[in-house]
């Protein structure tokens, strides 16, 4: 290959301008083959030049300029200099200014811990250690990698985060896409519940509109109390018939109310002679009768019956998908060989037969691990600091492309009840990766929205809608996240790598193309009944998807909402797709109806994107694209006929066009060019407008007559309402509002404020709305 320098005991490959792979063994032993992390490494063609000095090589890319003296790799003997605008030096070893990663597993960890590097850095170089990491051999099983052999990837991208992610997505594999029903609210609790319990349940959240997609059903499906002879009863595969008397008419019960099924397995402790497949199992592995059949992940045929016992049964009775629940670390039978990894890599493939989307529920195994759909992260604690962790966890797990964290949402255990944390909480979740409630074995631990104040259980409802609506949107940046190497969660600094206040708010990120979120992770102000967070808005237009107050951009602020929000904002020109409240009850098809929020302020498109929803047909490109284009400056919107394998979607689609932040302006509708009238309301600076029976084909357009202009936040009524709810004195809050009417400069009402010499949290909270 003519990427390749080789030496009696070294190799380097170059992948691209900015990554290099480097390999070194006294053995002179070097590997081609898949790894646990990499499984690609044929890149095009890349243009560098090698020097040949008397004491060192040095390779030159238009990126990188490597030094090498041709020993063993050492600090000393090693370096690398980022040409991309950053002026850094690697030297073999050194690790600084890494933006980090992920971590295997948040058990036991209340607030912060220690995460592992990802392949970003503020010092614009970072390095992926591939050293001895199991290979994938190609008949489809696996062996040790070789000990003495140092092979690791350096990525020298400088602030070109979102270049080295693809890379990294090329070198690694690719993020398949999930499951539709994957992006709803999934329901998980570990609590023994009956049948009759768990359907009359299921059954209250249907009659209180509140979607659920995935049943998650604990380990006391299966037997728990066990011969004590057998040990504990963590691990099981057969059903709890005092629980469960009927699986199969139960899972499609669950189905037949828009539920997929997944199951908790403990596979640490193998297969025992009471389970129900043990002499199946037996028989196949040639175990006596009687004895333990031992956990192996490391030996195929263990393996094999593994799948074809104690889970393909099951499947066919209905179990969609496992939650993979192992705690044993990396540990294997086989030096080199790690079980979690293991189980995640072929639990995947498994679940992959027969074209079926894949889908497993796991722990983190490290790099490459985003190959493996969603990620467990762990029995999370009850408390603020667990929660205040949680947003910064999950974002930076994008900087390893892990881009799937499913956190136990509200926490599982101890801690204390807290109405604002939890409520919190369900925000947060509902603008994460993965919704998925969850609480211990406890019977005051529950998120049932009903048990806890009418206040709190209707802003919970109004929150666990609002993440099916988004389901559209979430489902193309699915598509997204596959295609073009792109996770949902993005650090600010991802698009502003040299501004530094895109590093200083670490709980804020892009949720997808569109949105910003700032989620609370602190209590209750409770002098103002409002919460506060730091944010920083990048230069433009935005609008708060909730109160719809339109900022200007440019500034770190301090952002202050009631308990009914969190700050979460649409760029200017950002077309968000949404389900109608409606049709939130089942997600897993393509929606006959859509609302489109549109928000003002600049031009912006978005290309709804559709398939299946279950298959892997999403490979060959068997889905349907319907772009929609908001043009700002010409006061046009357009939704253009779908293209594709149309047969896909609904051929007629109802659409609610909701224009948000934009002045009263007389506009028309066109229908294939044909002017149509329309059902349409303005009010408080938005117009709804309303189209029946568009057809897949149909193209439409909305022209305003007049020049577009971005509404004016209405400052005074929003202040009035801060101060009814602050508990301060009545005086005060004449004089404050009084202020706030009489002048319209407001510098000059800011400056007052200070001069009362009152509380400085209510000089913000007004400071926010007046300067937005």
């Amino acid at each position: 290959m003519n990427n390749i320098i080789k030496g009696e005991k070294y190799r380097f490959t170059v992948l691209t301008s900015s990554l290099i792979r480097l390999e070194y063994s006294d053995e002179g032993y070097f590997e081609d083959r898949k790894t646990q992390i990499v499984i690609n490494r044929d890149f095009p063609e890349v243009n560098f030049r090698t020097v040949q000095k008397s004491d060192s090589i040095e390779i030159i890319t238009d990126k990188l300029h490597l030094i090498y003296d041709e020993k063993p790799f050492s600090k000393y003997g090693l370096s690398i200099e980022v040409l991309d605008g950053v002026g850094s030096v690697w030297h073999y070893g050194s690790r600084w200014g890494n933006l980090k990663g992920t971590t295997k597993t948040l058990d036991d960890i209340d607030g912060e811990c220690e995460l592992g590097d990802g392949i970003i850095s503020k010092s614009g170089y970072a390095v992926l250690d591939d050293s001895g990491s199991i290979i994938q051999t190609e008949d489809g099983w696996v062996e040790p990698g070789h000990r003495n052999h140092t092979d690791i990837y350096f990525f020298g991208y400088g602030f070109n985060y979102l270049e080295a992610l693809n890379d990294y997505y090329i070198l690694t594999g690719k993020t398949p896409m999930l499951p539709r029903y994957a992006l709803g609210n999934w329901w998980s609790r570990y609590y023994p519940y009956t049948e009759n319990e768990y359907k009359e349940l299921m059954t209250q959240f249907e009659e209180n509109c509140i979607p659920f997609s995935v049943s998650v059903i604990d380990m006391d499906w299966h037997l728990v109390d066990i011969p004590p002879e057998y040990g504990d009863g963590w691990t099981g595969y057969t059903w709890n018939k005092e629980l469960f008397p009927d699986p199969k008419g139960f899972m499609k019960w669950l189905h037949d109310h828009g539920k997929k099924v997944t199951l908790n397995v403990h596979p640490a402790l193998g297969c025992r002679p009471y389970e129900e497949a043990y002499d199946a199992m037996a028989e196949e592995l040639g175990v006596k009768k009687g004895d333990t059949i031992s956990f192996n992940i490391a030996d195929r045929k263990f393996t094999e019956a593994y799948f074809k016992h104690l889970h393909h049964p099951h499947e066919e009775n209905g179990v969609d998908f496992w939650w993979i629940d192992w705690q044993q670390g990396a540990g294997s039978r086989v030096e080199g060989l790690d079980g979690l990894w293991m189980l995640n890599n072929y639990h995947y493939k498994d679940s992959c037969r027969n074209g079926k989307r894949g889908l497993i529920f796991s722990r983190y195994s490290g790099p490459g691990s985003h190959r493996y759909s969603v990620g467990f992260s762990g029995d999370t604690i009850i408390t603020w600091d667990s929660l205040d962790f949680q947003p910064y966890f999950t974002a930076t797990a994008s900087n390893i492309g892990y881009g799937w964290w499913s956190n136990d949402i509200g926490g599982h255990m101890f801690g204390v009840r807290s109405e604002d944390m939890m409520l919190r909480w369900y925000q947060f979740g509902v603008f994460s990766p993965i919704m998925r409630l969850h609480s211990m074995n406890n019977i005051f631990v529950s998120k049932e929205p009903w048990k806890f104040s009418m206040e709190t259980e209707v802003l919970m409802k109004k929150f666990l809608r609002l993440r099916h609506r988004m389901v559209p949107y979430l489902y193309t940046m699915n598509y997204k996240a596959y295609q073009n190497n792109i996770p949902l969660l993005r650090s600010m600094y991802y698009y502003y790598p040299k501004d530094e206040n895109a590093y200083i708010v670490k709980n804020q990120y892009y949720f997808g193309d569109s949105i910003i979120v700032m989620p609370i992770t602190t209590p209750i102000i409770k002098d103002y009944r409002l919460s506060k967070v730091k944010g920083w808005l990048p230069e433009g237009k935005y609008i708060d998807i909730f109160n719809h107050r339109v900022y200007d951009g440019g500034r770190m602020m301090n952002f202050y909402r009631g308990r009914d929000a969190i700050p979460v904002f649409a760029k200017a020109g950002s077309v968000i797709p949404l389900l109608p409240e409606t049709d939130i009850m089942n997600i897993d098809k393509n929606p006959e109806s859509l609302i489109l929020s549109v928000y003002g302020g600049a031009n912006g498109s978005f290309v709804l994107y559709e398939d299946d929803n279950n298959s892997i047909n999403y490979q060959k490109g068997e889905c349907v694209k319907t772009k929609m284009n908001f043009d700002w400056n010409n006061g046009e919107f357009t939704i253009s006929p779908a293209e594709g394998k149309t047969e896909l979607i609904p051929q007629v689609r109802n659409y609610c066009i909701n224009f948000n932040g934009i002045k009263n302006t007389p506009f028309k509708v066109y229908l294939n060019k044909e002017e149509i009238k329309v059902n349409s309301k303005w009010k408080n600076n938005n117009v709804t407008v309303e189209i029946e029976k568009l057809k897949a084909f149909d193209e439409l357009k909305i022209i305003f007559e007049n020049k577009l202009e971005l509404a004016e936040n209405n400052r005074v009524d929003e202040i009035r309402n801060i101060l009814e709810q602050a508990e301060i004195e009545y005086d005060l809050k004449q004089k404050i509002y009084d202020m706030v009417c009489c002048k319209n400069d407001s510098g000059k009402v800011i400056s007052q404020l200070c001069a009362l010499d009152i509380d400085s949290v209510l000089v913000e909270i007004i400071t926010e709305i007046l300067t937005a």
